[in-house]
């Protein structure tokens, strides 16, 4: 197995759009990915090739096959990149409205009592999807709390806490706020072993562009990304559910397929530039491996982003060259600890002495895009209980490199150290 090399890393750069310039701002860092990760090149021209059809699917034309191609091409696709053989993938208005609507159904669909299972790290897209339909569905919103210091939940909290009538659960897979990944298959293997028939929903928006998804492997009902955290565009979220899900009452045109869970004409270039995410991964798993397997080309893929970006990581807390950390610097203090295996291309951050928006308006200025997470209904659940109002996000992605890693210390060094 082959790690991203420097002349890869070029390579890898440049397929991304505005990969080192904003339009606006001219050259910058870009260590905003938790935000929204860069856009492929060739997704700007997929997108823009699609925008121009007029024709819709289901329609007997040349043009209408066509898209319908397209659509089912793209299924395909997540079918292998996700590894996913069962259930249906399908698009919606984003990552957010497809929890709302996942959870809505779960809820509804089960009986009218009992609980739905969430945690205090989650995003505020299924802590407040299941605190609407949780009391509609005649069900108890019970919110396991995280561990402060390390900015994750674990499988034996959610243990402590599943009964014989949890009949619906959440997980999210990557906290947006402290980095940390949570162990989706064994909080699933958790919740499975006291509430087998229990319906599992996963967030996966911030994970998705970090390493590898393997829904065969977690024994969950719903999967949701946000594709432009995934090198694609706004405009859309992408949702898996299984086959017992599909099959729960679900909103839809009355004569209509009634496994059928999109509701109106979709936008066929947002099929088409998932294939064209799920054929970089493979390319790059390729550029890594020596086999022509494609799972095993995603699976290489995935190592050597996770391994790439611990290694950015690595040197943003420890330093690097003649650069301190930010471990050593006086007055820093990093979200869920200096040394956490869970995390995943983001470090958070706070200084004491100075407000984490002069912080971020500094790096700006200088040229370093990274975003102010305030104690909002965003990021409150993970901030309040450390008693901050803010924190510094600096999110990377593995198109990112060393150089710039270098070049946000040498920042920090100077806010942290003036004189």
């Amino acid at each position: 197995m082959t790690k991203i090399s420097a002349d890869l890393l070029e390579n890898i750069r440049g397929q991304f759009a505005q990969i080192d310039s904003c339009p606006v701002q001219g050259p910058r860092v870009f260590f905003e990915n938790a935000g929204g990760a860069l856009t492929l090149s060739k997704i700007v021209d997929t997108s823009a090739k699609y925008a121009a059809i007029p024709d819709n699917q289901g329609r007997d034309n040349p043009g209408s096959h066509e898209l319908v191609r397209v659509i089912d091409k793209a299924k395909q696709d997540l079918r292998a990149f996700m590894n996913a053989p069962k259930g249906q993938f399908f698009v919606g208005e984003s990552g957010t409205e497809l929890i709302f609507r996942l959870v809505m159904n779960a809820c509804l669909g089960t009986a009218k009592d009992g609980v739905v299972l969430g945690s205090t790290i989650e995003h505020p897209a299924t802590r407040s999807a299941c605190a609407r339909w949780a009391p509609i569905s005649g069900k108890e919103h019970v919110l396991i709390a995280h561990d402060d210091a390390k900015g994750l939940v674990t499988a034996d909290a959610y243990a402590s806490h599943i009964s014989k009538d949890t009949r619906v659960a959440t997980i999210l897979h990557t906290s947006p706020v402290t980095g940390m990944g949570m162990n989706v298959a064994a909080i699933a293997r958790a919740i499975r072993a006291v509430s087998p028939d229990c319906f599992i929903i996963v967030d996966g928006i911030q994970h998705a562009a970090h390493g590898q998804i393997d829904i065969s492997a977690y024994d969950v009902d719903g999967y949701v990304i946000s594709p432009y955290k995934m090198f694609s565009r706004h405009g859309y979220g992408l949702a898996w559910i299984s086959d017992r899900m599909a099959a729960l009452p679900h909103d839809s045109l009355v004569g209509g397929p009634a496994e059928n869970w999109e509701l109106g004409t979709r936008d066929t270039g947002a099929y088409a530039t998932m294939s064209d995410v799920v054929d970089y991964i493979e390319w790059l798993g390729s550029q890594v491996c020596d086999s022509d397997d494609q799972r095993t080309r995603f699976e290489a893929a995935g190592n050597a982003i996770h391994d790439h970006e611990q290694a950015l990581t690595d040197a943003m807390i420890h330093g690097t060259g003649n650069l301190p950390g930010l471990a050593e610097m006086a007055h820093v203090h990093i979200i869920g600890g200096v040394d956490n295996p869970a995390r995943e291309g983001l470090v958070s951050i706070y200084v004491d002495g100075i407000d984490s928006k002069d912080v971020v308006a500094r790096l700006n200025s200088e040229g370093v895009r990274t975003h102010l997470r305030k104690a909002d209904h965003y990021s409150g659940n993970v901030l309040d209980p450390l008693g901050l109002d803010s924190c510094i996000r600096v999110s990377m992605c593995h198109y990112n490199s060393a150089a710039e890693v270098a070049q946000f210390l040498g920042v920090m060094k100077n806010i942290t150290s003036p004189n």
